[in-house]
């Protein structure tokens, strides 16, 4: 039996592929290849290039394989192209996403792990997040997962299907092998290192007069490895007869945008310059979870998640990968 993977090829599906073949799961992989990496996948694993809504593909992998579950990151996550393109955030994330989940129930697959988003809770009432706080998103990319969360709540009602929806909040590090290489970058820490290597000039920070220590915003940072980790366990779960769930991934702490540069400028040993930039619109002041729920549900606790090993891991690998996956 095989875990299909969706978007298999990204930044934490390739992490998670990686923990879970050194379990000796059977995974199937299914990705576009528009954002994702094929040599950031072992040459020798089952790979189909596509989109997750050819329902004929889906229904041909399901053939071929003998499918027990799903874990689905296949998504575009870039928040300002949301805003700028909505339309193809919503056919892509929503529209495809409901072909996929309709054509695993067709072969009979009943369990999905569903990379979900803290992007659902918008501007937070309360600090530390819960999974009951309110969920108003503030831009079309955290609408996108939270329709498939309604999704796929109406499809355990309806089809049985049980699923884990994991909001998590801001992924970071690298193993050995594998690391972050979005095109374009938006996320904080990739783009200070690549600062550390010179390969752009500094770092802008937008807005040091949050109601915050430092004035800059805070963030709750979780290591790759910890929310791969937190996949499996959630499809353990499922596979163990657990009810569906919608589960916050964080630590319960943050650190500022001035906190992870300084710490940066430690860990790698070289000068980051940053550069002022006015606040930008909708940047919440704190954003931090609360994880106590995934750590009852699935017995889960972030072990890698302190600042300083997350900057470590992520440095070393972007020593090792210059220009991420592009020199293979």
């Amino acid at each position: 039996m095989a875990i299909l993977v969706t978007g298999g090829a990204g930044y934490i599906g390739s992490v998670t592929i990686e923990r879970l073949l050194a379990r000796g799961e059977q995974v199937v992989v299914l990705d576009d290849l528009v954002r994702g990496h094929r040599c950031a996948l072992p040459a020798d694993i089952p790979f189909y290039q596509g989109k997750i809504g050819d329902r004929q593909l889906v229904a041909r992998i399901a053939r071929e394989h003998a499918l027990e579950s799903c874990i689905h990151f296949a998504a575009l996550i870039e928040v300002g192209e949301s805003v700028l393109d909505p339309a193809r955030y919503f056919e892509n994330n929503v529209g495809h996403g409901i072909e996929l989940i309709g054509e695993l129930i067709q072969a009979g697959l009943r369990r999905i792990v569903f990379s979900s988003t803290a992007a659902v809770y918008g501007d937070p009432e309360e600090i530390p997040i819960t999974e009951q706080s309110r969920k108003w998103p503030k831009n079309p990319y955290g609408w996108s997962k939270l329709f498939m969360e309604r999704v796929l709540d109406a499809y355990d009602t309806a089809y049985g299907m049980k699923f884990v929806a994991l909001r998590y909040f801001n992924a970071a590090g690298a193993t050995e092998n594998r690391g972050e290489d979005h095109r374009p970058e938006s996320h904080l820490v990739p783009n200070v290192l690549a600062a550390a290597l010179g390969q752009q000039e500094g770092i802008r920070v937008f807005g040091n007069n949050y109601p915050t220590p430092d004035g800059t915003p805070i963030r709750d940072y979780i290591h790759v490895v910890d929310l791969a980790d937190a996949h499996i366990s959630a499809l353990e779960h499922l596979r163990s007869g657990g009810h569906s769930d919608f589960l916050n991934l964080g630590t319960g702490s943050g650190n500022s945008v001035l906190e992870v540069i300084e710490c940066a400028r430690e860990v790698t040993g070289r000068d980051i310059p940053l550069r002022m930039q006015p606040p930008r619109a909708g940047d919440p002041a704190r954003l931090i979870a609360d994880p106590s729920r995934a750590k009852t549900q699935l017995g889960w606790r972030p072990a890698m998640s302190d600042l300083r090993t997350i900057l470590r891991s992520a440095w070393d690998w972007r020593l090792r990968h210059p220009n991420g996956y592009a020199q293979g």
